[in-house]
């Protein structure tokens, strides 16, 4: 169940820090101050989820990566102490990142790749991707 929990927050900390840059802003930000206030003070929850906007905005500008994984870090943790100590709040949760990223299927631009095999041996080298181009592959056969 903690792994569960875990990767639970992390998904809402990446989907709360890609959504501080869109339009959606407005909508998660409200949802997100009340999970994580849990009947506290909102208002403080929304000023420091937009002080992390500003912060995470300002990292981005000025290409600071560091900084943008360290706010995306700071709120992972803060979901998780959430996530723990209140088994609601991962239906909350859950409700909400479905509100901001519904699964449509895959994402605009996104390729999507089935392979089966089946039956024989094979012995040698397997490439899967998208656009290979000027490559030479080859094997040295068995």
């Amino acid at each position: 169940m903690e792994a569960e929990l875990t990767a639970l927050a992390v998904s809402g900390a990446t989907a709360l820090v890609r959504s501080m840059a869109t339009d959606a802003w407005e909508q998660v930000k409200g949802g997100l101050a009340r999970l994580v206030s849990r009947g506290g003070d909102t208002r403080r929850a929304e000023e420091e989820l937009a002080a992390s906007r500003t912060e995470l905005v300002a990292a981005r500008q000025a290409g600071d990566e560091e900084a943008a994984a360290d706010i995306q870090e700071e709120w992972r943790l803060r979901l998780r102490r959430v996530l723990r100590t209140d088994p609601e709040a991962a239906r909350e949760l859950r409700r909400l990142l479905d509100e901001v990223a519904p699964d449509d299927g895959p994402a605009a631009g996104s390729v999507t790749v089935n392979n089966t095999i089946s039956g024989g041996s094979y012995d040698g080298p397997v490439f899967q991707g998208q656009n290979f181009s000027g490559q030479t592959f080859g094997t040295s056969g068995s």
